[in-house]
C-alpha cells in the first residue's frame, strides 16, 4: 500500500504540530500585547520583578544632565540621541535583559524600540519612573 502513513507516522506528525503550536502560543504570551517587540511594565512591576532577577542592565536613556540630577540606582547612563552608536559596545550581549527607563516615557519607548531593531531580544521598557520614590536625587 504506497502512500499511506502509518499510525506511528500520523502520531509523530500530530504530535509534532502540537508542539510547534504550543510554542506558538506560549511565546505570544511572554511576549507584550498591542504587538509590542518588547515588554511593558510600570515602575513598580519592574521593581518587584528586578528583586529576583538575578542579572539584568538597567538603562537609563536620559539626557546627561538629567540623569545627573535624578535616576534609578545602578542604571547605566547611554543617552537616546548616543544609543544607536554606542549600544554595540557598551551592551554587547544581544540576549541579556534589559530595563529601558527614561524620566520622559516616550523617549524609553523610542530608546526599546530602537534596540530591537539592533537585535537585541529581551528589552522590557519601564514606561515611567518620574513618581517613583526611589529615585536618586543629584547630592548637592
Amino acid at each position: 500500500m504506497r502512500g499511506r502513513f502509518s499510525s506511528k507516522q500520523i502520531i509523530g506528525l500530530c504530535m509534532a504540530l502540537i508542539s510547534v503550536f504550543s510554542l506558538f502560543i506560549l511565546y505570544k504570551t511572554m511576549r507584550p500585547s498591542r504587538g509590542l517587540p518588547f515588554e511593558e511594565l510600570t515602575m513598580e512591576q519592574a521593581a518587584s520583578y528586578m528583586e529576583y532577577e538575578a542579572e539584568y542592565i538597567l538603562l537609563d536613556v536620559s539626557g546627561p544632565d538629567e540623569f545627573e540630577a535624578r535616576h534609578l540606582p545602578g542604571a547605566l547612563n547611554i543617552p537616546a540621541d548616543t544609543l544607536v552608536k554606542r549600544a554595540a559596545a557598551e551592551l554587547p550581549d544581544l540576549d541579556a535583559l534589559i530595563y529601558v527607563c527614561s524620566q520622559d516615557p516616550a523617549r524609553s519607548r523610542s530608546a526599546a524600540y530602537k534596540l530591537c531593531e539592533l537585535g537585541y531580544t529581551n528589552i522590557t521598557e519601564i514606561t515611567d519612573i518620574t513618581g517613583y520614590e526611589a529615585l536618586t536625587e543629584a547630592e548637592t
